[in-house]
């Protein structure tokens, strides 16, 4: 299937990426910033998953950011949304068997740690996704990559390192963190944030680590930014809203679009 999809894709843009980006909830807007080559939709694309979620276009955009050359991914697939694990990280493989080599994930999300802030940037350092199935399930391909990968180091110290001096260099407060992958769609309750506080999680959100666990089985160096859209339940005694994510992923956009994009260019220079 995977082959097929390359296909397709090839019939359009020969472009390589070096950097594959997925874009969170309400965070897509980078990808109209960039020097774009290439668009194609999800749809379009055979036997390929279609992002239903809020503020998630749903398809790829090739280009580049300063001389890097990049593909994004203008809304993810989640398993909310009803597809299998295979299916949500389906992106994933097909970016690394273009080319790439880097996968920076980018997310919105719920903060736990109470030293956490709205509207804060949060660096990956690790992740939890036992509570969501492995997308490695079943038969492996042994053309994307190990049966028992190892997981010690999903989040590559090399690409950490650049983002927290692109961070320091540009006077952006960068936290760092724990993200924890829950299914979805509904946040959560009280109770399993006090369960993933005490599980060592910072942060939580509906997505990501399935996509970081597939990216390390077939050989991406991967990196990862939360931005902490709203207080996981019981942090402050409110209800949260989706509107809320979304209003914030938009006030925290302007620092955002600078971390990445110099982080990107740094990461393709050396």
């Amino acid at each position: 299937m995977l082959e097929k999809q390359l296909e397709y894709i090839r019939g359009i843009t020969d472009f390589e990426p070096q950097t594959a980006i997925v874009l969170g909830s309400g965070l897509g807007s980078l990808a109209d910033d960039i020097e774009a080559v290439a668009k194609i939709n999800y749809s379009d694309i055979p036997d390929f998953p279609v992002s239903t979620a809020p503020t998630h276009l749903g398809r790829f955009v090739f280009g580049y950011i300063g001389t890097a050359k990049v593909a994004i991914m203008q809304g993810r697939i989640h398993l909310y949304e009803g597809y299998s694990p295979s299916q949500a990280v389906m992106p994933i493989r097909l970016l690394r068997k273009m080319g790439a080599e880097i996968l920076f994930l980018t997310n919105a999300c719920g903060g736990i740690n109470k030293e956490l802030s709205v509207g804060d940037l949060m660096l990956i350092e690790d992740h939890i996704s036992s509570f969501v199935p492995s997308p490695l399930i079943g038969a492996n391909d042994d053309g994307l990559g190990p049966r028992f990968p190892d997981m010690s180091d999903v989040y590559s110290k090399r690409l950490r390192r650049i983002i927290t001096q692109t961070a320091l260099d540009n006077g952006i407060a960068l936290k760092k963190g724990v993200y924890i992958q829950l299914t979805g769609p509904a946040f959560e309750t009280k109770a399993e944030i006090k369960m993933c506080s005490a599980l060592g999680a910072d942060a939580v959100g509906m997505s990501t680590a399935v996509e970081a666990q597939a990216g390390k089985h077939c050989g991406f160096e991967v990196c990862g930014i939360s931005c902490i859209t709203n207080l996981a339940c019981g942090v402050l005694d409110k209800p949260i809203t989706a509107d809320e994510v979304s209003k914030t992923a938009k006030e925290t956009m302007p620092k955002f679009k600078m971390l990445i994009k110099e982080s990107v260019e740094r990461m393709a220079n050396g």
